[in-house]
């Protein structure tokens, strides 16, 4: 597998999309090793890794969470969060952790929270006299949220190739979500007196009653979901497609969408969902060719000779999955991973939503974690900053999102508290 291993880095330094570097990896290792004739069944195995009726979830959600971007549901959310918490010194860093907390409900996106919030609230934040990097690096590591509290795109993904329960799934990132936006709302509150930042005059009763009004049919949403999913009245899929149906109404009776939109949200969405269809089917390849060289079995032989203590093992595995996520995008890193994942799940006997929530909380901090952390790179493009100063910001919150991490694994009541009381 030593072959595999320098093409792939070798694509990937070069500069060619992830989800070419994996299939042609793939594909140059087959030849290579002599089974020159299995690359015949490499479309199949691409068709197989996406010909799956759950998928389906992915393109409706991130259709849901589009419309109700172009429809002002993102403004209304930050309109909310400001009315609630802007008058504290500071409020406005406070502001777009709420605001990332409570778009997390809506897009399942990671990326689209970045850019959706961060181009309203990082010049808002640089207004109110905070460092312009501080507050790129604030809606970068926030956005981190977007794919934990459900509904998630990466928690999908993960139960699609673990065969988890996807409604538990969704349940068990509730609690990592909040721990995550309670820690960054301690450390901007303390940020905010340390540097003396600015405060603002506090909203009226009235105006704070109006802005809940006004933002209570978009937050109820993520409960919209997943009470239907655990009372059986539709799967995670017909959940998916209703929340489509839902942004619609809202977004008409509302008369903020508009036809125009509606087809602009379509066309966003429709990129999105091949790129992540495609990267998905790439990854197929990848997984193939790890499932024909026995590759998981190899390394959970070199982990057993290493250490048999169940703890050392999970604090291996999370740093393994720290380092991909520096690199790579979570999705890559699942369906690249899966069959030694479950080898790592089944010699540690963890619960298996608990072990698919600290799995999805690894790929998805490395979204935030330099060299090649998106989300660095999408505040630092819309703040101006270089993405030095961003990431030099961003290190602090990430040990925050780290220690909420280090809880989620050692505290199984923690993630599986929901899962076990509603299912």
């Amino acid at each position: 597998m030593g072959a595999f291993f320098l093409i792939f880095a070798g694509l990937l330094a070069s500069g060619i999309p992830i989800a070419l570097t994996l299939g042609m990896a793939g594909t140059a290792y087959l030849y290579l090793s002599g089974n020159g004739m299995m690359v015949l069944m490499l479309p199949q195995r691409m068709m197989a890794g996406i010909d799956q009726f759950v998928l389906l979830t992915i393109p409706l959600f991130l259709l849901a969470g589009a419309l109700m971007n172009v429809g002002g549901v993102t403004d209304r959310i930050v309109h909310f969060a400001r009315a609630m918490v802007g008058h504290r010194r500071g409020g406005m860093s406070s502001v777009s952790i709420l605001s990332s907390g409570f778009f997390a409900g809506i897009s399942g996106s990671a990326t689209a929270e970045a850019s959706a919030l961060g181009s309203i609230l990082i010049p808002t934040m640089s207004k109110q006299g905070m460092p312009a990097a501080y507050a790129a690096a604030l809606i970068a590591v926030s956005s981190v949220m977007g794919p934990i509290i459900p509904p998630s795109i990466t928690m999908i993904i993960y139960g699609v190739l673990s065969g988890t329960s996807i409604g538990q799934l969704f349940l068990a990132g509730i609690a990592p979500g909040i721990a995550i936006a309670g820690g960054l709302l301690a450390y901007a509150t303390w940020r905010a007196k340390r540097d003396g930042f600015p405060m603002t005059e506090r909203v009226n009763g009235k105006e704070r009653w109006k802005a809940t009004v006004r933002t209570l049919p978009a937050l109820l949403l993520p409960a919209i979901i997943l009470v239907g999913i655990k009372a059986g009245i539709f799967t995670p899929t017909e959940a998916a497609a209703v929340a489509v149906a839902y942004a619609l109404v809202i977004g008409f009776i509302y008369r903020d969408l508009t036809l125009r939109r509606v087809w602009n949200a379509m066309i966003a969405t429709t990129l999105v969902s091949a790129s992540i269809l495609f990267i998905t089917s790439m990854a197929s390849v990848v997984s193939f060719v790890f499932t024909l060289e026995q590759v998981p079995q190899h390394i959970a032989e070199l982990v057993l000779s290493i250490t048999e203590d169940p703890w050392l093992i999970l604090l291996l595995l999370n740093l393994l999955l720290l380092v991909l996520g520096m690199f790579l995008e979570p999705i890559s890193i699942l369906i690249l991973t899966m069959p030694i994942l479950l080898k790592f799940q089944a010699m540690i006997d963890m619960d298996p939503v608990q072990f698919g929530t600290v799995v999805v909380l690894n790929v998805v901090i490395g979204m935030a974690t330099p060299p090649v952390g998106i989300l660095l790179f999408i505040a630092s493009a819309i703040s101006g900053e270089p993405v030095t100063r961003v990431i030099r910001e961003a290190l602090p919150l990430v040990g925050i999102c780290i220690a909420v991490l280090a809880l989620i694994a050692l505290v199984p009541a923690l993630s599986l508290a929901l899962p076990n009381t509603l299912f």
